[in-house]
């Protein structure tokens, strides 16, 4: 079986109606709602006091949740956006920082709430509207955002800049607005002067890490994630995407698929950041393998 054909067979009728429609280009009518990861991530999503609990907040939910893509509207979604959306602006009621000119923000929060709230049929909201608004103000002369209040201002944060394009661009595609737009594309201008993971002044990997897809990778930056980001804005097929490309076809094995590297996340019960599904702690991981096979045909390859 080729490792379509294995995403076809899952478990989760979110994932095989995923496979069939970006890789197979055929309508599904699975009912993302039955499944079971769905359904455990619907449940009681806001019950930790802070939405921002990793991982069992309702922030980290409803970015899983979109991404399995929960109907807009679903009642119990938008409850878990409307949670987060509430803490991110608490958190904005004091103003924001700003040092030698610069916004230290982090952007990953206001992108993945920006993202979630606009794919969850709420860009309408007057809230999700001044996140737009905060993320295009706060964003660096490069075209990325950082919260480190010691950075010298001439690199953003890679980390911090991948979920603020996404929600940049998701806000795009619920409004039309052409200034985030403008602004998702900066920040992936930033991610291909540095071919996704090489230094400008070297040419050497900043960080191995990076390359090591991740599945969820909730802040953190790997070429994986920053590949679906950029071919989400239409930029996967841009030859400075190449070096990345080449490298995630080189991490596929030989029956086709990507295995799990080291999760951000314990599973349930564990002592260090525990998840609510299991999304695969080894062997060939369904995610990854999906997220890696839609960016590569959306690149061409």
């Amino acid at each position: 079986m080729d490792a379509t054909g294995w995403l076809l067979e899952s478990d989760e009728p979110a994932v095989r109606k995923l496979a069939r429609r970006d890789l197979l280009g055929e309508e599904s009518g699975e009912d993302v709602l039955a499944g079971r990861m769905v359904q455990t991530l619907l449940m009681d999503a806001c019950a930790d006091k802070r939405a921002y609990k990793k991982w069992t907040g309702a922030h980290w939910r409803i970015v899983s949740l979109v991404e399995l893509e929960v109907p807009p509207g679903e009642p119990r979604a938008v409850e878990a956006a409307e949670y987060d959306l509430a803490e991110v602006m608490r958190s904005l009621k004091y103003g924001v920082l700003v040092v030698d000119g610069l916004v230290r923000r982090c952007g990953s929060v206001e992108g993945n709430t920006l993202a979630a709230c606009s794919r969850l049929g709420m860009a309408s909201d007057p809230r999700v509207r001044s996140l737009a608004e905060g993320l295009l103000e706060w964003q660096w002369p490069d075209g990325g955002w950082n919260c480190d209040r010691r950075a010298s201002g001439r690199r953003s944060s890679f980390h911090e800049t991948h979920a603020a394009a996404w929600g940049l661009h998701e806000y795009y595609r619920a409004t039309g607005e052409t200034a985030a737009q403008a602004g998702a594309l900066r920040a992936g201008e930033l991610f291909l002067e540095h071919r996704l993971f090489r230094s400008l002044s070297t040419g050497e990997v900043i960080n191995p890490k990076w390359l090591r897809p991740h599945y969820p990778p909730y802040w953190h930056y790997d070429i994986l994630q920053a590949l679906l980001v950029l071919s989400r804005l239409g930029l996967a097929g841009d030859e400075r995407a190449g070096d990345a490309l080449d490298e995630l076809e080189r991490q596929r094995r030989p029956d086709g698929r990507w295995i799990a590297r080291t999760p951000w996340w314990d599973p349930v019960g564990g002592s260090r950041s525990p998840e609510i599904v299991d999304w695969g702690r080894t062997g060939p991981n369904e995610m990854i393998t999906l997220n890696a096979l839609r960016v590569l045909k959306t690149a061409g390859r």
